[in-house]
């Protein structure tokens, strides 16, 4: 596998949303069906995108694009947030996200601590975070515990709430 992750451009924008927008979706309705609502709305990725401190990444596999990342970098403090990392549903299980989160880690070496979330239904991604990535669950997002700045019409927990995580460097 000939494996890259590089900085998106504009050109790459519009198939970078779609990208992390139907690997969200897929996710999503894989657990609890077809939706018309959308999971993860470009709105969503623009916040991401354009917050202070963001980086958005590419992956590149033998020349294809095949997923991509949001990291929101904090270098006064070390405190850094994975907000997006996606593969495409049609390159799934193949080490593409293990690569990705490898390379984002490499290229922020003075990073003290990685926070990011995943929904609470999505055992796929829990398994990812915790048992590949190593990271360590510290909260719990629920209806009596919300998530801080969820926008009113987030969908993406299914009603079943979201882990946050954290990773010490």
């Amino acid at each position: 596998m000939n494996f890259e992750l590089t900085r998106i451009t504009e050109a790459d924008l519009k198939e970078f949303k779609e990208m992390a927008m139907e690997a969200f979706q897929k996710g999503f309705e894989d657990k609890f069906g077809r939706t018309e609502k959308t999971v993860l709305p470009e709105k969503d990725i623009d916040h991401s995108l354009n917050a202070k401190g963001s980086a958005a990444y590419k992956a590149v596999v033998d020349g294809e694009f095949v997923g991509g990342a949001v990291v929101v970098i904090d270098e006064e403090t070390g405190h850094n947030h994975l907000d997006l990392l996606f593969v495409s549903s049609v390159v799934q299980s193949r080490g593409i996200g293990k690569a990705i989160w490898y390379e984002l880690e490499k290229r922020y070496p003075e990073t003290k601590v990685w926070e990011t979330c995943t929904p609470y239904f999505d055992r796929r991604n829990i398994h990812f975070y915790v048992n590949v990535c190593k990271f360590h669950i510290v909260e719990f997002f629920n209806e009596k515990h919300p998530m801080p700045d969820t926008p009113e019409d987030f969908i993406g927990d299914g009603n079943e709430g979201m882990f946050g995580f954290i990773k010490q460097m």
